[in-house]
């Protein structure tokens, strides 16, 4: 955790705390980004489906928004559970639920039961994300200090795109010489099963961590105001959380619609059409490799340029407009025709998408008082971010049934492109109007 403060060196109890922080957003991702790379062979055991028909893509459509929904729903509950109850109790029980979620679905013998559980899985996360950012950004007062944290420990969160690719390729790899699961050596399954890890630390570390000084004041003097949903629609806060809730979902929308769909566009590419479906795995891994690097550079950069950019909008544009003009050709061209092309292109992609997902984590609680903050943060994140957001996936997989092409995956590239290249505009023309923090400390 960089910082260049005189006199604001973390304490070790701070360094826990960003530890378990970084430890929940990295497993948050890691449990969100392995539903691309094993959607495909587990509706090929548990369905028998062929890829590209309508019922394969309607499957693919409600694996990747139904768990979305409940997330955002429950999420939201979550947002107000952590006003009334701390941020660090429900932080710290979401990431327990959503691990032993992921566990459970490696042992399913049907979608329907593959689908229940990718739904408590997603509560999990969505709970996790706003508990997390609220919990850090009251324990470190300083205004430089609290943006470096917020933004290095959400770094993590493209870490956990990195682990999950490599635990797939090694699931892959490996599969024959591990335990067998309900008569097969499947690498989705152990893949699946690997997100029970973050369970493991913190059930020893749990105790040692502390509440939010902040929230724990105000609870034990009685000043803390009851959390209202209400109160997020009154005039002084009603403009922002709309506009962070519609602009939260333009983020999920370029990354839903578009870049999460690579690893059933590649299987079409020249290079790989050929070839048997391990290899096929192998190189799909390979390619969400080099997306999981981009996001983690973006986080990276945000991160850093988030405590020497004082205006917001600024900031954000310096992800959108690149981000418009690069997506299209990347999945109009490199995605039919070059894999090299379209690792390097998923990798720029990837940075400039997924950075936007650290600027809303470092954005929100400057916007909202200690009693609104985690009821704020989520129905942006949630409502916005996982629930509208999310539901590009569904719009791409239905668009695919239309679009031009010869094959599933063109037509599947198509349908990202465009889909992709609409909400980068729709985000790009509502950062015009999104408000600018009033001062560097966090509202009361």
């Amino acid at each position: 955790m960089p910082n260049n403060e005189p006199g604001l060196k973390l304490t070790p109890i701070q360094w826990t705390i960003c530890a378990v922080a970084a430890l929940g957003f990295c497993f948050d991702i890691y449990e969100l980004l392995m539903l691309p790379l094993i959607v495909r062979p587990a509706l090929l055991e548990l369905a028998d489906v062929r890829p590209g028909t309508p019922e394969f893509n309607q499957w693919v459509g409600m694996l990747f928004y139904i768990p979305a929904v409940c997330g955002g729903i429950f999420g939201l509950l979550g947002g107000y559970l952590t006003d009334r109850l701390g941020r660090r109790r429900v932080l710290v029980w979401s990431i327990l639920l959503y691990a032993f979620s992921a566990c459970a679905a490696g042992f399913v013998t049907s979608l329907e039961w593959l689908l229940v559980f990718r739904c408590t899985t997603f509560i999990g996360v969505c709970v996790e994300f706003v508990a997390a950012v609220a919990w850090l950004a009251e324990l470190f007062p300083d205004p430089k200090q609290r943006e470096g944290v917020l933004g290095y420990t959400q770094a993590f969160s493209s870490i956990g795109g990195l682990l999950v690719t490599g635990a797939y390729y090694l699931a892959v790899t490996f599969a024959e010489s591990l335990p067998e699961i309900r008569g097969g050596h499947e690498a989705w399954r152990y893949t699946l099963i690997s997100g029970v890890i973050p369970a493991l630390p913190l059930i020893v570390i749990r105790p040692f961590l502390p509440e939010s000084p902040t929230w724990a004041a105000k609870k034990a003097a009685g000043t803390l105001k009851r959390p209202s949903f209400g109160e997020l629609f009154q005039p002084a806060y009603r403009k922002t959380t709309l506009l962070t809730a519609f602009m939260f979902a333009c983020s999920y929308g370029a990354a839903f619609g578009a870049i999460q769909h690579v690893p059933r566009i590649v299987p079409g590419l020249p290079e790989v059409v050929g070839l048997d479906r391990a290899a096929q795995q192998q190189i799909v891994s390979g390619v969400q490799f080099f997306q999981e690097i981009g996001g983690l550079l973006g986080r990276f950069l945000l991160a850093f340029l988030a405590i020497r950019i004082i205006s917001r909008r600024l900031l954000l544009r310096i992800f959108q407009i690149p981000g418009l003009v690069i997506l299209p050709p990347v999945f109009l061209y490199a995605s039919l025709y070059d894999l090299e092309l379209l690792k390097w292109g998923i990798l720029v992609v990837g940075l400039l998408t997924i950075a936007q997902f650290s600027f809303w984590g470092n954005y929100l609680p400057r916007m909202y008082p200690t009693h609104l903050r985690g009821t704020g943060e989520s129905f942006a994140a949630n409502i916005g971010g996982r629930m509208l957001g999310t539901s590009a996936a569904l719009l791409t997989t239905t668009l695919a049934n239309y679009t031009p092409g010869a094959t599933a995956p063109i037509k599947l590239a198509y349908a990202a492109a465009i889909v992709g290249m609409l909400t980068y505009v729709a985000g790009f023309a509502a950062s015009f109007f999104l408000p600018e923090p009033k001062r560097g400390e966090l509202p009361d």
